[in-house]
């Protein structure tokens, strides 16, 4: 069985150790060394995760992230790549359904912070497991948006979210519906059909959890 999260995790570390610990990335605000930061203090520091998704605890986690980042980069990356069996999110029972997607984005995020990127040729195994994640999070990103909205991966599935009003169609390969609907609208390539106004509406949503 084809271990995607594994392949995503060396890959994205690969490219992080060769661009440096200096480079763009697509989160705003964040280096390849931030980002880096960010990865090992999820696997690695359970008490900061609470700050992903709550707001008061947002100020601890930070400052967790930033001591990690400032680790040497060659040891920090290197964490990145070998994350402890102990991981509530990267056992061997979690890290499959936990981090494909994961690192599938956070790999984009510094592919497409580079000039002439294009996107790549994903194997159907891996659009067909980040289409099972682009439907869960299309009903929790976008349920209450003002429109009927069908999101669409052709040859994968589809899924109807919105609060209804006037239609729309967000259509796109599973890898792109995963960045667009992580809030990464700027560098997915999906189409929207429908009014103008309420694409862009789509467009410029805070998107993602």
């Amino acid at each position: 069985m084809p271990r995607y999260a594994r392949s995503e995790r060396e890959a994205l570390a690969d490219l992080l150790l060769t661009l440096g610990p200096d480079a763009p990335t697509i989160d705003e605000g964040w280096t390849t060394r931030d980002l880096a930061g960010h990865l090992v203090a999820r696997e690695r520091r359970p008490d900061a995760a609470g700050g992903i998704l709550l707001p008061p605890l947002a100020g601890y986690a930070e400052r967790i992230r930033r001591r990690i980042a400032a680790r040497p980069y060659a040891a920090l990356i290197d964490q990145v790549r070998r994350p402890p069996a102990w991981s509530p999110v990267s056992n061997r029972l979690t890290d499959e359904l936990v981090n494909t997607m994961e690192f599938f984005i956070h790999h984009e995020d510094v592919r497409r912070a580079r000039s002439g990127w294009q996107p790549r040729d994903l194997p159907a195994g891996l659009q067909s497991v980040l289409w099972k994640r682009v439907a869960m999070l299309a009903r929790l990103a976008l349920r209450r948006f003002p429109a009927d909205l069908l999101v669409q991966g052709p040859g994968y599935g589809e899924v109807s979210v919105g609060r209804g009003g006037d239609r729309a169609r967000l259509v796109g390969a599973p890898g792109e519906l995963a960045l667009f609907l992580s809030g990464r609208q700027r560098v997915s390539r999906v189409q929207i059909d429908g009014p103008p106004a309420l694409a862009e509406r789509l467009r410029a949503a805070k998107l993602g959890l």
